[in-house]
Order: C-alpha cells, then sequence, then structure tokens
C-alpha cells in the first residue's frame, strides 16, 4: 500500500531511536510530547490489543494497568498525528479507533475508524476494522449500519474469532427489527459456536424462547422455557426470569388452557421466580395482576406494594393499581394512581384511557375528553379509531347539556388540573426504608466513579435524582413519586408536553435528570422571582432546579466546544408533529458528555440512551420488543461484572387496558440495544436520519485532523458522522468500475493482451462530510504537500491476522501454477469461502441510476410481442429480445394459440380427475386492491403483506375455488338490483380508496407451490410443454438450470398456482436472479408489477425502512413510495394463453383479477448477464445468511464440464469461478494435511444433489466435514469447515470426506477453454 505520509518503515525506524533518547534520559522525552513516547515493551503489550478483545479485557480492578497503557498510546498516537498534520499511514487510525474503543471513548473511536476508511481503498479486508466499526454503530443504537459491518466482518472471514459475539448481537438487532427468522437463526449460530461470548448458552437459549414468544409461538416457547429449567446448574437470575415468563404466558395467553389452571400455573410460576429473585419488581406486578383477576384484592394490592417498593418507576404498576381501586369502588384512590402511571409515563395509553373511563363514570366529560385526547397522541395507542369516536360522543353530549349545568353539578372527582398535585394514597408512602436501603445501594455502585462535569460536587440531597431513586422525603410532602418529572398539567400546552416525551416501553424513556426543558425552565423563574415567599419545600425545589440549570449550562458549553452541534441530531427526540426539543444537540449530546465515567464498567459498555434517565438505563439498555399480549418489551441487560455474578434486573412492560404485556428483562450485554419508538435511532440510508451526537476530540486540532477537516470547520453533525460515513462507502464502491462481484469477476483478470485498470473511481457522495476524502489506490487526494516527517510507532498485532492476504494468479495460469501459488497458504488455516476476488469489497446493493427519469417515465409500455403462428414463437430475435437486458419483462401474447397449447391439461377439473389427493400450499391473504397493501384495520398503507401458510389437497382446493365463483355470483346478482358500487376485487385508483378506507377485509385463500415435477402422475402436461421454444422450455441445453445434475424444485421443474381473486404473489426476485417463465391457464386474468433489475437497491432500501428483510419478509409495494423515489413500475395485465418472460433480476408482484390457474418455473438462458447476476445474489446471499437456492460452485463446474462458451466474458467468470474454487480446495487439503486430519474419500453418486452445511447453510463442495456419528450411520449431516471448527476445535469430532479428485478438477479446469464464435447466431 502506498504511504499517504510517513511510511511504516521509517517510522519504527525513528521509534527506535527515540527508544534510545529516552534511555538517555534525554530532555525530549521530559517535554508533553515525549511523556506520550512508548517503550518496546509497551509496544507489544499494545500488539495484542484490538477490537477483538472488546469486552473481554478488563480496564478496571485488576486491568488498571491496562487501562493507563491505551489512555498513553491514545495521547501517544495523538500527539504525533498532530506533529504529522494528518500525513500518516492509514493503520495508525485504525489502530487509533482500536484503542479508543478499548477505553470506550466512542467518539474518538468512530472518528478514527472514519478516518481509515477515508485513506484505505481496501479497508474491508481488514476484518477488525469492521468488527470494532460495527461495535460502535452498536453502541449508538444504529442497528441498520451495525448490522452492515457485522455481515461484512463474517462475508470476509467466516472464521473471525469474534465470530459468535456478532451472531449473538445480530441476533439481538433482528429481533429488535422484527426481522425474527433472521434473529433465529443468529441465535442458533452463536449457540453452536464453543468460542467465549458475552452472553452464556443458557442466556442465548432464554433469547431463543422468547424469540418463540414474541412471534406468538406459545407451545413453542413454552417447551423451550421448560427445557431450560431442566439445565443443571441454571443460575439464579435466569432461572427467575424463566419462571416470570412461564407465569406470565400461562396468565395472558388463551391456548395454555382454562382459565382456573392457567392462573393456578401462573402464580405457582411467578412464586417460584420470587423465589429465586425476591427482589423482582417485575414478578411482583405480574403476581399482582394475577391476583386481581381471581378477585384475590388483598393479595393483589400487597404484591402492587412490593413491586413499588423493588422498582419504583413503573407507570404499569400504578395504572394496575387505579384498576383494583376502580374496581373496589373508590374512584379517588383510583384517580391518585393513575396520575402517579401517567406522571411517570407521559405516553401511558392504558393509563390515560383508564383516567378517561374514571371520569366518564363520574359524570365529568370535559376531564374524560381531556384523557382520551392524550391516550389517542400517544404512539402506544392501538384503538385510536375507538377512542375518536368516544370523544365525539362525549362532545356531543356536551353540547346537548343546558348552559351552565356542568358548572353548578358537584364534581365526585378534582379536575384533571388539580388531581396533577395529589398526594399518593397513604398507605403506599411508607417506603422510607426502602428507598433509603436503595440510594445507599446507588452510592456503593458508583462509589468509584469519577466526578463528571461537576456532577458530584453537588450534594446528593441537592441532585435531580433518577426517578427511581427518589425517597418520600425528598418529594414535596406527599406527592407522586413521579412529581419530580412532571413540570405542568398534561391540559396545559399539552402540544409541549408530548413534543418533549417519548413514550416507551417497558420504562419510559426520559430526558436526562438535570436536562430542563421550557417548562422546567419557566418554572425555575416563576420560584426565582418569588423567592422571598416560597416555603421549605417550594426552596427546596428551586435549589434543585438551579442546580440543574448551572449542571446542563457546563455540559452545553462543553459540548459546544467540542463540536458542532447539528440540527437533525435529536430529531428522534421530536413529538408526533416533528416538534424539536428545545436544544439541538439534544439530551443525547449531554449523557454521552455527563455519564461517561458512570457508564464506564468491566467489560462491553453500557449504550447510552437517548432521552434516558440516568438511573434507569444508564446501567442497563432496554431493547422494545412485542410479546405475548402486545406490545411488549423484554430488556437485556449486564452489569460489567464477571459473567458469573451477573444479575438480571427485570423491568416493567407497558400494558394495554388492564392487561400488561409480558416482559422478560435479562442482563447479560452490556453494549446493549435500545429501540425508539420501535424502530433505531439510524434509519437505514436517508439523510434524515438521525444518530446520537459524537465529539469528536477534547483537542479541536486533532478532531479536525480525525476527520480530515480544518478546526475551524464549523458544523459537523453526529448523523453525518454516523449516517453518512456507511453512504459514503456505499458511493465509493457502488459507483466503481469494480464495484459489483461479478463486474469484477469479469475484468479483474486481464487477457494477455490487454491492461488491467486498477485504479477504482469514486463518486463522492453530496451530503457526506468526507467527500473530499476519497482516496486513489489508498492514496489521501489531500496529500499533495510534502510529508512531514516525525517519530510515528508502530505496532505490530500479534493475534493472528486479520487482513485478508491476496494472491496473484489469472485465468490463464494454469492449474500447476495455481496450485504452487496455493502451495503455502493452508499452513495458516486460511479460510475464505466465497467465490468473488480477494480485491473485491463485500456486495451491496446498487443505489438508484442517475439521472433520475423525469416523472413521465415513471409508467413505460411493457414489451410486448403478438404471435400470430407456430414459426413466429420459433423466430430466433424472439430469444435475442426477451433477455436482452433492456427489457426487464416481455409479455407474448397468443402463444397457447400459436403453438396449439392444450392449456386444458392444467385446468382445475383436469388436475382433480389426473392427482386430487396431490398436496397443495395454502397462503391464507386479505383481499385488497392490487395498487394497495392496507394493514388490516383499513386505516394505513403498509409494505408488509402477511399470509398464514397452511396445506390442503387440489380436490379441496378445487371445491374452495367452486364455491367462490358460485359465490361471487350470488352478490354479483344481488348488487344488480343497488347502485353500483367498487367491490374488492376491482382495481380502484389510490384516491378514491383513501378516501373510502378499505376494511374489513375479506379473507381468501391461494394455492400455491403445486409441484409437477413427477414426469409419471403428470405426464400429459409436462410433454405438452416440450412444444414450447427451446429457449423457455423446462429442459434444455441452453439452460443453465438443465446442467445441475438434479432437481431443484419450482427451478428446473413445474409449479401450478390455483387462485381466486385477489391472490397475491408478494414482491420477490427470482432465485439467484434466474429468468423465469410464467404461462396463465385462465379463465381469468393476473394484474402485473415488474421494476427493473437497476432498482432493487432502492426496494431492498424501502424494505429496510419498514422492517423488512427485502429477501425473506413478504412486501407488496406502496406504488406512491416508488414514484416518489423516481421508480419506474411495469404493469400490465396477462390474459389466459399469455406467457410472461421475467429477465434475470427483475423486481416483480402479481395479484388474480379473476379465478385462474398458472404453470411457472425458471430458465437460466447461457448468457454473460444471466451468470454474473447469478453469482452476484449468491453472494449477497452469503452476506446475509440466506441460502441459495442454486448451488452456483456445483453450476460453473458442470457448466465447465458440459457446455463449450465462445462469449469472452462469460468465459472469463466462468474460468474465474474455478479458479477460485480450486484454490480454496487446495489450501484447505494443505491445511487439514498439516494439522494431521485424515480426508476419506467418499465420491458422488448420479444426480446426487450439491451439499449445503447443515448450520450456516452455505454451499459445500468437495470436503465434507461430518461429525463421526452421523458417518457411522450414514446420514452425511453436512457441515462447513467454519461451522466444523467452531462445533469442534480441533475437529476431533468430525470426519472429512471428499468427493472429487484433485487431479478430476484439475482436468476440467485446464480444459475449459474459449471456444470460437459461431459464424451464425443460434
Amino acid at each position: 500500500m502506498k504511504s499517504c505520509g510517513v511510511s511504516l518503515a521509517t517510522a519504527a525506524a525513528a521509534f527506535g531511536d527515540e527508544g534510545k533518547k529516552m534511555a538517555a534520559g534525554k530532555e525530549s522525552c521530559e517535554s508533553k510530547e515525549g511523556s506520550s513516547c512508548l517503550t518496546a515493551e509497551e509496544r507489544e503489550a499494545l500488539g495484542g490489543l484490538d477490537s477483538r478483545v472488546f469486552g473481554f479485557v478488563r480496564l478496571h480492578e485488576d486491568g488498571a494497568r491496562t487501562k493507563t497503557l491505551l489512555g498513553k498510546a491514545v495521547r501517544c498516537y495523538e500527539s504525533l498525528i498532530l506533529k504529522a498534520e494528518g500525513k500518516v499511514e492509514s493503520d495508525f487510525f485504525c489502530q487509533l479507533g482500536h484503542f479508543n474503543l478499548l477505553l470506550e471513548d466512542y467518539p474518538k473511536a468512530l472518528s478514527a475508524y472514519q478516518r481509515y476508511y477515508s485513506l484505505q481503498t481496501d479497508y474491508w479486508k481488514n476484518a477488525a476494522f469492521l468488527y470494532g466499526l460495527g461495535l460502535v454503530y452498536f453502541y449508538y443504537n444504529a442497528f441498520h449500519w451495525a448490522i452492515k459491518a457485522f455481515q461484512e466482518v463474517l462475508y470476509v472471514d467466516p472464521s473471525f474469532c469474534r465470530a459468535k459475539e456478532i451472531h449473538l448481537r445480530l441476533g439481538l438487532m433482528f429481533k429488535v427489527n422484527t426481522d425474527y427468522e433472521s434473529s433465529l437463526k443468529h441465535f442458533q449460530l452463536a449457540l453452536i459456536d464453543c468460542n467465549p461470548c458475552t452472553l452464556s448458552s443458557v442466556e442465548i437459549q432464554f433469547h431463543i424462547a422468547h424469540l418463540y414468544e414474541t412471534q406468538r409461538k406459545y407451545h413453542s416457547a413454552k417447551e423451550a422455557y421448560e427445557q431450560l429449567l431442566q439445565t443443571e446448574n441454571l443460575p439464579a437470575q435466569v432461572k427467575a426470569i424463566v419462571l416470570q415468563q412461564l407465569g406470565w404466558m400461562h396468565h395472558n395467553v388463551d391456548l395454555l388452557g382454562d382459565k382456573a389452571t392457567k392462573e393456578s400455573y401462573a402464580i405457582q410460576y411467578l412464586q417460584k421466580s420470587l423465589e429465586a429473585d425476591p427482589n423482582s419488581g417485575q414478578s411482583w406486578y405480574f403476581l399482582g395482576r394475577c391476583y386481581s383477576s381471581i378477585g384475590k384484592v388483598q393479595d393483589a394490592f400487597i404484591s402492587y406494594r412490593q413491586s413499588i417498593d423493588k422498582s419504583e418507576a413503573s407507570a404499569d404498576t400504578w395504572c394496575s393499581i387505579g384498576v383494583l381501586y376502580q374496581q373496589q369502588n373508590q374512584p379517588m384512590d383510583a384517580l391518585q394512581a393513575y396520575i402517579c402511571a401517567v406522571q411517570l409515563d407521559h405516553g401511558h395509553a392504558a393509563a390515560w384511557m383508564d383516567l378517561g373511563t374514571l371520569y366518564e363514570s363520574c359524570s365529568q366529560p370535559q376531564d374524560a375528553i381531556k384523557c382520551y385526547l392524550n391516550a389517542t397522541r400517544s404512539k402506544s395507542c392501538n384503538n385510536s379509531s375507538t377512542l375518536a369516536g368516544r370523544i365525539k360522543f362525549l362532545q356531543a353530549q356536551l353540547c346537548n347539556l343546558p348552559q351552565g349545568s356542568l358548572q353548578n353539578k358537584t364534581k365526585l372527582l378534582p379536575s384533571i388540573e388539580e388531581a396533577w398535585s395529589l398526594p399518593i394514597p397513604a398507605e403506599l408512602t411508607s417506603r422510607q426504608g426502602a428507598m433509603n436501603t436503595a440510594q445507599q445501594a446507588y452510592k456503593a455502585h458508583h462509589s468509584n466513579t469519577e466526578p463528571v462535569l461537576g456532577l458530584s460536587q453537588i450534594p446528593l440531597s441537592q441532585q435531580s435524582l433518577p426517578v427511581h431513586m427518589i425517597t418520600s422525603n425528598q418529594v414535596d410532602g406527599q406527592s407522586s413519586p413521579a412529581k419530580k418529572k412532571r413540570t405542568s398539567s398534561p391540559t396545559k400546552n399539552s402540544s409541549e408536553n408530548w413534543n418533549r416525551t417519548v413514550p416507551l416501553t417497558p420504562v419510559q424513556q426520559q430526558v436526562h435528570s438535570w436536562y430542563l426543558t421550557p417548562q422546567k425552565l419557566q418554572h425555575l423563574e416563576q420560584l426565582r422571582a418569588n423567592r422571598d415567599n416560597l416555603n421549605a419545600a417550594q426552596k427546596l425545589i428551586l435549589e434543585q432546579l438551579e442546580s440543574q440549570f448551572v449542571l446542563m449550562q457546563q455540559v452545553r458549553h462543553i459540548a459546544e466546544i467540542s463540536t458542532g452541534l447539528h440540527k437533525g441530531q435529536s430529531s428522534h427526540l421530536a413529538g408526533p408533529n416533528d416538534e424539536q426539543p428545545p436544544f439541538s444537540a439534544g439530551p443525547a449530546q449531554y449523557l454521552q458528555a455527563a455519564s461517561t465515567a458512570i457508564q464506564k464498567q468491566t467489560g462491553l459498555q453500557t449504550l447510552p440512551s437517548n432521552s434516558v434517565t440516568q438511573g434507569a438505563a444508564l446501567n442497563h439498555l432496554s431493547s422494545h420488543i412485542p410479546t405475548s399480549g402486545g406490545q411488549q418489551g423484554i430488556t437485556f441487560t449486564k452489569e460489567g461484572k464477571p459473567s458469573g455474578n451477573r444479575s438480571l434486573v427485570p423491568e416493567i412492560s407497558r400494558h394495554v387496558g388492564d392487561k400488561p404485556n409480558g416482559s422478560a428483562s435479562l442482563k447479560g450485554l452490556s453494549n446493549h440495544v435500545q429501540q425508539l419508538m420501535a424502530e433505531p435511532v439510524c434509519s437505514p440510508n436517508h439523510g434524515d436520519s438521525t444518530s446520537p451526537n459524537v465529539q469528536i476530540s477534547d483537542n479541536p486540532q486533532v478532531s479536525a485532523l480525525l476527520v480530515g477537516k480544518p478546526s475551524d470547520s464549523g458544523d459537523s453533525g453526529a448523523c453525518d458522522k454516523v449516517s453518512n460515513f456507511h453512504s459514503t462507502i456505499c458511493t465509493k464502491t457502488n459507483n466503481s468500475f469494480a464495484s459489483s462481484p461479478s463486474s469484477v469477476i469479469s475484468t479483474a483478470t486481464p487477457s494477455p493482451k490487454s491492461t488491467e485498470q486498477t485504479v477504482t473511481h469514486s463518486v463522492p457522495s453530496l451530503n457526506s462530510p468526507h467527500s473530499r476524502l476519497h482516496t486513489l489506490n489508498g492514496e489521501g487526494l489531500e496529500n499533495s504537500q510534502s510529508s512531514i516527517k516525525t517519530d510515528l510507532p508502530i505496532i505490530s498485532q500479534k493475534s493472528g491476522s486479520h487482513v485478508i492476504p491476496s494472491m496473484s494468479v489469472s485465468i490463464y495460469s494454469s492449474s500447476s501454477e495455481v496450485l504452487k501459488a496455493c502451495r503455502n497458504l493452508g499452513k495458516n488455516g486460511l479460510s475464505n469461502s466465497h467465490i468473488l476476488l480477494d480485491k473485491c469489497p463485500p456486495p451491496r446493493p446498487p443505489t438508484s441510476p442517475y439521472p433520475p427519469l423525469p416523472k413521465d417515465k415513471l409508467n413505460p409500455p411493457t414489451p410486448s410481442i403478438y404471435l400470430e403462428n407456430k414459426r413466429d414463437a420459433f423466430f430466433p430475435p424472439l430469444h435475442q429480445f426477451c433477455t436482452n437486458p433492456k427489457n426487464p419483462v416481455t409479455v407474448i401474447r397468443g402463444l397457447a394459440g400459436a403453438l396449439k397449447l392444450d392449456l386444458g391439461l392444467f385446468s382445475t377439473k383436469t388436475l382433480v380427475e389426473a392427482n386430487n389427493e396431490h398436496t397443495v400450499e395454502v397462503r391464507t391473504q386479505l383481499l385488497q386492491p392490487a395498487d394497495e397493501n392496507w394493514d388490516p384495520t383499513g386505516t394505513k398503507k403498509i409494505w408488509r403483506c402477511e399470509s398464514n401458510r397452511s396445506h390442503t389437497t387440489i380436490a379441496k382446493y378445487a371445491q374452495y375455488q367452486a364455491s367462490s365463483f358460485q359465490e361471487s355470483l350470488r352478490e354479483e346478482n344481488e348488487k344488480r338490483t343497488q347502485p353500483k358500487e367498487y367491490s374488492d376485487t376491482e382495481s380502484i385508483s389510490s384516491d378514491s380508496s383513501g378516501r373510502r378506507r378499505k376494511g374489513p377485509f375479506k379473507t381468501i385463500k391461494f394455492g400455491t407451490n403445486i409441484d409437477l415435477s413427477d414426469d409419471k402422475k403428470w405426464k400429459l402436461q409436462l410433454h405438452e410443454l416440450t412444444k414450447l421454444p427451446a429457449f423457455v422450455r423446462v429442459v434444455s441445453a441452453g439452460n443453465l438450470l438443465s446442467h445441475l445434475g438434479h432437481t431443484v424444485l419450482g427451478m428446473n421443474t413445474v409449479q401450478l398456482y390455483m387462485k381466486v381473486p385477489g391472490s397475491r404473489t408478494p414482491g420477490h426476485q427470482e432465485n439467484n436472479n434466474f429468468c423465469s417463465v410464467n404461462i396463465n391457464i385462465g379463465p381469468g386474468d393476473c394484474e402485473w408489477f415488474v421494476v427493473p433489475e437497476d432498482y432493487w437497491g432502492v426496494l431492498n432500501d424501502f424494505c429496510e425502512k419498514n422492517n423488512l428483510n427485502f429477501l425473506m419478509s413478504s412486501w407488496w409495494p406502496n406504488l406512491e413510495d416508488l414514484y416518489e423515489a423516481n421508480v419506474p413500475v411495469y404493469r400490465f395485465i396477462q390474459r389466459p394463453g399469455d406467457l410472461v418472460w421475467i429477465n434475470a433480476g427483475t423486481v416483480h408482484w402479481v395479484q388474480a383479477v379473476g379465478w385462474c390457474n398458472n404453470i411457472a418455473w425458471n430458465v437460466g438462458p447461457l448468457t454473460a448477464c444471466q451468470y454474473k447476476l447469478a453469482v452476484e445474489r449468491y453472494e449477497w446471499n452469503k452476506l446475509q445468511s440466506v441460502k441459495s437456492v442454486v448451488p452456483m460452485v456445483h453450476l460453473s463446474w458442470n457448466m465447465a464440464r458440459n457446455i463449450k462458451v465462445s462469449d469472452p466474458r462469460l468465459f472469463e467468470m466462468i474460468k474465474y469461478c474455478l479458479l477460485k474454487i480450486l484454490k480454496q480446495c487446495q489450501t484447505l487439503r494443505e491445511a487439514l494435511t498439516t494439522a494431521g486430519k485424515e480426508i476419506i474419500w467418499h465420491g458422488r453418486t448420479n444426480d446426487e444433489p450439491a451439499h449445503y452445511c447443515s448450520i450456516c447453510e452455505v454451499e459445500v463442495f468437495d470436503l465434507l466435514f461430518v461429525t463421526n456419528e452421523s458417518n457411522s450411520q450414514k446420514t452425511y449431516i453436512v457441515h462447513c469447515q467454519d461451522c466444523a471448527r467452531k462445533t469442534s476445535g480441533t475437529l476431533d469430532n468430525f470426519v472429512v470426506l471428499e468427493q472429487y479428485r484433485m487431479e478430476d478438477l484439475i482436468q476440467v479446469y485446464d480444459q475449459f477453454t474459449l471456444a470460437p464464435s459461431l459464424s451464425s447466431s443460434s
């Protein structure tokens, strides 16, 4: 790599000279710069420290020496970087990022990593860098970017030593993002790995069980929880939380038995949970709910009181107490409890609704309306329409009342404004002892924390304490424990109240304790103006507010000095109407600045949560996930303590009505995730995404050098730093000539007559703060000035190579040259199983084509061919037209008539006669207009397109199809006598349906994926399809899928679809981007929506924005979103007898207009474009941990055996794939031989399918790792090398089976040469 300043070699020599000067006691080392110099021993110690030891090296207690060393190294590096004016080699910034990460100085770590990225063109080869970057993103809740970084680590180095930790964190993030399938896969991958990890195996098993519960798979969850309880030596905290979840499930889930039995089991489980952890406020709360449901009022009340003693700041508990009082006809006590709930959590919709119901029952409709309005403003409210109707009813009642009647009527309850300052019920306030104990524990826990921005200089009694640490004698009189949090009545300035609070579950996430809202500032001014007339309690409040104000000013001043404040940074704190908090920096900035010392604990760092109470969230984080009973939360926490001393601190979840949603809390992952409003902090890939504020450095000059800007550069928002960092990565790769995997495949190996182009041209991101830092061949554009010589330390990382080496062989090398080049690579056990070039970065979705299409081009006409006779169907230009990449879709009209196809063979009647018991997969869906997709309530358009899967037979589905048709005829006859209205089956405009608000929707059943591969059962049907032209046939020599050598159902076999109107095939690309053929049998039509392959990256972004997995989820695009993003959409009707050709990579979704059957299969034209897109998707699937249905490695070798290729581009791509796999096979053989592992010949049988790893589902070629047990039983459960090593580090439990002789592979490789071009078109 070219140096962008002082070379490492020069640095090493200079550093050695510096060491001699130190030994001689030179005066230079006594200076400030000299004091930062590192000795040879210190450099040796630092050599083993990078991101891979994060969480596994202690910097406190016995690790103080390491912390001191890291601090010294950071000072040394920063000093030397300043001296060199930033012109140092990129590796220094990477190491600086690692050291800051280990010191848990995340802003500086992020800045250093950014600088490394901007200087290092092949940054993606450095797995430790990507891992460190992912940890920083994870810390800032930027899940979108953290997921990308972690996936790239696993892609470039599947055997990465922290792969288990990555899988764990990916599982947690996907769980938060509601991508449960991906979450489960990563948790399972973490579970099989025997390497160390932040969580224990039983804690990961708990997450898996809770994942089932979250998905409402209650029987699976119950079984997993019960199996976990059978574990020997189960830690008490894990046992307590498992029993808690089992108890809550039995209380809340009807499927688990009758009410009496369920409640009995629930109480037993919760009592056992409290035996394991008597201090769990959550379990006490759940127990109270159970007692309340069976009428044991006194027991319920005692349990609630215990819950408050154990965890004070629980709006749920207070709400439930209110319900209990209301049921006992104690409205005043109920009112006080509800007020406590909404003071603790302004967005607690259930409490507001219950409070409104209470006021309504006491004939106080005005107060009831105010409460209902507050409930509707809450983002947790899930029945806004019902409340809106109730509000209108009450308002109508008020209008009909005689004027003045309300004023003259005696009120049973105080108004909402008066109730806001009422004391809580007296019997619940005797908590002095318990709270003093909690306060002492808090002091003891943080006794060694460093003074932070003057916080420790304020007497504890005068500090604004976290809500759950406030003692009763610190509250004005007998006021609510939430009184410190409120600043005004919820009905006064209600918009401001709602805008400044972010309702979260299970714990109310509030602004930092010293952060003053406008209402608090106003209150402060009022108290100051009346200072002489205040009573003792008011004077105490004034002192606290003044202390908070001084502290806030200090933090704000420091924050403004350190870094510019970005206006968009705290938009995630805005209210429903996007109003911003009073300070642009937002509480996150202050939290980061003022809470660093409190947060710094052993091992992993706890996440700062934007607008989170100090006590509630500094020591743990909340990852809010819906679970049984509705929108619930699970809190995962981990103290910075040795693993043997972990505790699971329960938190309270929000509840709806009087049914709280079960929550589980698990301490275990300290650097934890916290989801705001069910979304990660950073929205993916959008300019308005928000991210935590990041302070670059205490030294403005170092800050400027780290980000590559002058120190007076002005604003540089953290949102840019976090979001745009990765968007510049995307720009950097996607706009380069060699950005896509296959473009590199096709161009990276020059022919002997050509010269390889190695310069990567990048287009700077327009909104990137680093747009001028893009590099050419690793050399910064800003480095045109002469380098400044300085003494730079070199630290060689000694814990194994984490930068992937490259190998200089080309496709024109012979097999012997390839094997010679590989000869010594296997000795280091290197594993890199992807097909792509060593120099190719991990695949990324394409950016939207530029320039964008004008709006009038977004509905292009669909390419259509009309056939009149058989000759037209076999005319060669038809094949060329269909496979032309410029045509994403082609409709061949009249094909059945031209070829005289007997489509009746595929009619429902014939199918029933042929095989009436044949299996049909059924998808239960909602009947909706074709161009829209609404949520089940019909209130808003969404992308998620859910359907439930079941199975039936052809005969039963045929009966349903016929009855559906008869029912429709009856409805049609009834409507003839009525005014014309749109039916749900008609495609009506978005405008008209938007006004009508569709729903509730009718349920329909779609018969899909009916396998017609058996040529004995379906002989007549399959023979009829041989009449088709060769390029669309199921089997043909020019079809790549015909060379697989085995069946892939639905791809190289025919599948049938039986439809009723509204049946939907959701948005997707075909497996591995192969082309597809679809023929409508009739009698009804189908409507198709098609988007060109170039735009799949845009749709992927929309899926991520909507918490959907582009590859695995069911989604139906919102056309308005696509048109706004300048995405063209082809839209057309497929009539009976029409064939639709979907070209490689085209995105499409389909809805039946009438009753019809369709048949479909995939084909692979022998073109460079098809192979390129197939390989790209193969690699993208690997990055996303998704199985590739088409085994591209296996297919490539079969193509080399069977096909003569004359297209130079296609030949080069296939040859390179062979080269890569040959290299991998040889390298792995040598590694196994070196390790003394025997390779056993196994061979292959005819038609034997390709093999996939049974754990991670990647394709396994040639060398199969099979467990000894599986081998002896001849079941041959295959593992890839990486999963085998994770399961058994020395492979003692595995045998290695060989399927191909190396001589055979060499022969195929050498004999695969470029065939001469044919003079005539095929």
